[in-house]
C-alpha cells in the first residue's frame, strides 16, 4: 500500500515539524485546527511567486476571522523551503493554515492541468451558492467546496457561485472574469481577493478596460469570452457554462493575450527558496 500523498508540517511557533500524513489537501485541513489558508504551486521545484502576499492574505483573513495574528516572513519561508527539500516532489502544490500562532505546511505532488484545456477551453456551471464571509479565506469552507465537487456533471471543471441577486461571483476555488463589448468585468466586494486574481488583474489592465462589477446570470449568453484564475489553474478559459457556449464557443484572442502577459509575468516573479 502506497504512503499518503500529503505531508504535513509544522512551522510556527517551533521549528519545522513533521504530522501525520494523509491523501488529500482537504483531509489535511480537516484535520489540523480551523484557521485562515491559503494555496500555492511551485514552478521548477523549489520556484515561488509572490509568496510574500501568500502570507499576507493569511495575516487579513485571520483578522477577518477574529483570530488576529502575524507570521515571520523569514521564518516561513525557511520552513517551506526545508518542507520542498524534504518532500523533493519535481513539482508541488502547497497549502498554507494559519491558526494563530500555529502555522501549518501542507505539500502534495503537483502535476499541471493538460495543454488541451488551455488550447480548447473548459465548461462551468453555476451554482446557487455563496461563501458567509467572502474576503476570508476560511478553512470551513473547504468541505463545502469538496461536497460541491462531487455534485458536478462529469466533464465540467468548476462551479461558479451565484448570489441571491444573480451576480456570477467566483467559483469554488478560482475567481471569474468575463469580457464583454471589449471590457473585462469581475466581482470585487464579495469575493476573495485571490493572489492569483491579482496577478491577472495587474497583466489585464493595460490590454483592455476594466469594470469591478459582476456579470449577472442573465447576462451570459451575451459574454464574448470568460476565464477562471486560481493558482494551479493559473489563467484558464472557459468557453461553455450552463450547457451554452461562451460566444463562439472557442477561446477568444483577449483571453489568450492574457495568459501570455501572465506566463511572462510568472517567469519574471519567479523566487527561489
Amino acid at each position: 500500500m502506497s504512503e499518503p500523498r500529503v505531508a504535513t508540517f509544522e512551522a510556527m511557533p517551533a521549528s519545522v515539524s513533521r504530522l501525520e500524513r494523509h491523501e488529500t489537501l482537504a483531509a489535511s485541513s480537516a484535520a489540523l485546527p480551523e484557521g485562515a489558508y491559503t494555496t500555492l504551486r511551485t514552478y521548477g521545484g523549489r520556484g515561488v511567486v509572490r509568496l510574500g502576499q501568500h502570507l499576507g492574505r493569511l495575516e487579513e483573513s485571520a483578522e477577518l476571522k477574529r483570530q488576529p495574528g502575524r507570521i515571520d516572513p523569514a521564518a516561513a519561508r525557511r520552513a517551506l523551503g526545508a518542507a520542498l527539500a524534504t518532500e523533493a516532489h519535481a513539482e508541488s502544490r502547497v497549502r498554507f493554515t494559519f491558526a494563530p500562532p500555529r502555522l501549518f505546511i501542507a505539500i502534495e505532488p503537483f502535476s499541471p492541468l493538460p495543454a488541451r484545456l488551455y488550447q480548447e477551453g473548459v465548461a462551468c456551471v453555476t451554482l446557487d451558492l455563496h461563501r458567509h464571509n467572502p474576503h476570508a479565506k476560511d478553512t470551513r469552507f473547504i468541505a463545502t467546496a469538496q461536497a460541491a465537487y462531487g455534485r458536478l456533471p462529469p466533464g465540467v471543471e468548476e462551479g461558479l457561485l451565484v448570489a441571491e441577486d444573480g451576480a456570477v461571483l467566483e467559483g469554488l476555488s478560482s475567481n471569474f472574469f468575463a469580457i464583454r463589448e471589449g471590457v473585462l468585468r469581475t466581482e470585487e466586494a464579495r469575493v476573495l481577493a485571490g493572489v492569483t486574481r491579482s496577478l491577472a488583474i495587474e497583466v489585464a489592465e493595460p490590454l483592455l478596460p476594466l469594470r469591478r462589477v459582476a456579470v449577472l446570470r442573465d447576462e451570459l449568453p451575451l459574454v464574448d469570452e470568460a476565464f477562471i484564475t486560481s493558482v494551479s489553474r493559473e489563467v484558464l478559459p472557459v468557453v461553455c457554462i450552463d450547457e451554452r457556449p461562451v460566444g463562439d464557443g472557442r477561446v477568444g484572442p483577449m483571453t489568450r493575450a492574457i495568459m501570455q502577459a501572465f506566463a511572462a509575468l510568472l517567469a519574471r516573479e519567479r523566487e527561489t527558496l
